[in-house]
């Protein structure tokens, strides 16, 4: 047609490989996935070494790893305005099993990625295994923890979010960032090329599909709605920063078309559900918040932290979870989400010689909202709370007016804050300060949480360093919650 945009078939050898930051699935449903890619056979130059023209490609869903019994296949246009990425919506597939999925470009096959999906609604499936992981700054350490996170038999995983972080070249680092602290459009799509071209992260998104969410990192260090304390810009300017941010998250991230940015917002918060075992709720606990109080930080907490109008999600987010959680059609219910619910006590010395001081960006920044929610729980007896952005490992319990309501596990960072170790030197006290916390450890690492009608485990997998490559993996713990107990047991 005569004034069509042409597409590049792309028919001409690659001057590399064009599958360069690898392939990932998200989102599970009971009949598909997303799948994702990104074409850039120089992914750290501009456009990732692509023509500035829409290019075509094919991909295909089969339900065996050498596909002999392909069950899907189509074509999808690589658009420069979204730095090439694909994202495939696949649908009419079977419930509750594997499938495996490749994409091809100009000759070029991407490697093998398994996929799965998720049980219909009403039934009853009596085991779910999935993973929990995020923070991951590249500068920290390598990326161990992944691959054997990808050696894991799982469902999916829920990463917590600080997919990349946004500073500058670091110095000491084990590995250094590429370019400035981030600002425009393309210095977020460069950082994120320079992530995903770490092969560990590459093997996990091949192996599992992922729901992504994001925390802070993704745009700038503690950044609340329409603010951010680093470099105090005022919030019309922010708004572009994020902006930039949310594109270059969706550009790079599996997820569906309804996380497709909308200026400087973003549809972060969703559900899935796993048959009648489990309700999966993800939080977005950054787009819609109020300011942090009391200036932010650790300390002791200024009246702000009680006013009726801060929130850490908004109302229209409140209500919808009240409402999935008030369903109770499942065995379990999870509320997965960025920063911890617990209100914990932070002080490094054990006993009660000054006030107590608290994370404020945290759920203990906003009490009064913290206190609604967890009013809710009461009486349910089967709520999860997964929770990442602490870069150590906690298992503890929720209360509302000293009843147990709710246990929550925060998973640790897959490098950030390096090494680490397994008892902190502040991790005695806050033991001791908080009788609601049964475990901390302050390795790297992920959870796998096991999952069958009666029971919750979850298990403290940690690596022993991240600052050199070939770290090895251990079980740290587990610890089990019974439905209708919100307690936790060593197991």
């Amino acid at each position: 047609m005569i004034g069509a945009p042409a597409i590049v078939r792309a028919q001409a050898r690659w001057r590399a490989n064009p599958f360069s930051l690898g392939i990932a699935s998200g989102d599970p449903a009971p009949d598909g996935f997303v799948i994702w890619t990104r074409l850039a056979p120089q992914p750290l130059d501009p456009h990732g070494g692509m023509p500035i023209e829409p290019v075509s490609a094919s991909w295909e869903v089969s339900s065996d790893e050498g596909f002999r019994a392909v069950v899907a296949r189509g074509s999808a246009i690589a658009h420069p305005e979204l730095a090439h990425s694909i994202h495939v919506e696949v649908a009419g597939l079977q419930p509750g099993r594997p499938y495996f999925y490749r994409f091809e470009a100009g000759g070029e096959r991407s490697p093998v990625g398994r996929a799965g999906t998720f049980p219909l609604v009403a039934s009853t499936p009596q085991h779910l295994r999935f993973g929990v992981a995020g923070c991951q700054d590249y500068q920290s350490g390598y990326y161990t923890a992944y691959r054997h996170l990808a050696d894991e038999e799982l469902a999916f995983v829920f990463h917590y979010g600080d997919y990349i972080y946004e500073y500058g070249a670091d110095s000491p680092a084990v590995r250094t960032h590429i370019g400035d602290i981030l600002m425009s459009l393309d210095d977020y799509r460069r950082r994120y090329a320079q992530y995903r071209s770490d092969l560990d992260l590459q093997r996990a998104h091949a192996a599992h599909p992922f729901f992504m969410t994001f925390d802070d990192h993704e745009v700038r260090n503690n950044w609340a709605g329409d603010f951010e304390d680093e470099d105090h810009a005022p919030p019309a300017v922010f708004r572009l920063r994020r902006q930039s941010a949310f594109q270059a998250w969706y550009e790079h991230m599996p997820v569906r078309r309804a996380q497709w940015p909308n200026g400087s917002a973003i549809q972060l918060y969703r559900s899935a559900r796993y048959g009648k075992l489990t309700q999966l709720d993800f939080l977005d606990t950054r787009q819609f918040r109020t300011n942090q109080p009391c200036n932010d930080g650790m300390k002791i907490p200024c009246a702000a932290v009680r006013s009726a109008n801060a929130h850490m999600i908004s109302a229209e987010e409140e209500a919808w979870l009240a409402r999935n959680l008030k369903r109770r059609d499942t065995r379990w219910n999870v509320v997965a989400q960025q920063v911890m619910m617990m209100a914990i006590d932070r002080r490094e010395q054990p006993g009660k010689r000054a006030g107590k001081t608290v994370n404020l960006d945290s759920w203990a920044g906003y009490g009064v909202q913290r206190d609604r929610l967890l009013a809710r729980l009461r009486g349910l007896n089967d709520v999860v709370i997964l929770t990442g952005d602490e870069h150590s490992n906690y298992a503890g319990l929720l209360d509302d007016r000293d009843q147990p309501v709710a246990v929550e596990f925060v998973g640790t960072s897959i490098s950030s804050d390096g090494d680490g170790q397994d008892m902190p030197s502040w991790g005695p006290a806050y033991l001791a300060n908080n009788p609601q916390l049964k475990f901390i450890n302050n390795q790297r690492g992920y959870l796998t949480c096991d999952v069958s009608p009666d029971e919750w485990r979850t298990n403290f997998m940690v690596v022993d360093r991240v600052s050199t490559p070939g770290g090895q993996l251990s079980k740290r713990a587990t610890f089990a919650a019974a439905r209708g107990e919100p307690a936790l047991h060593s197991v």
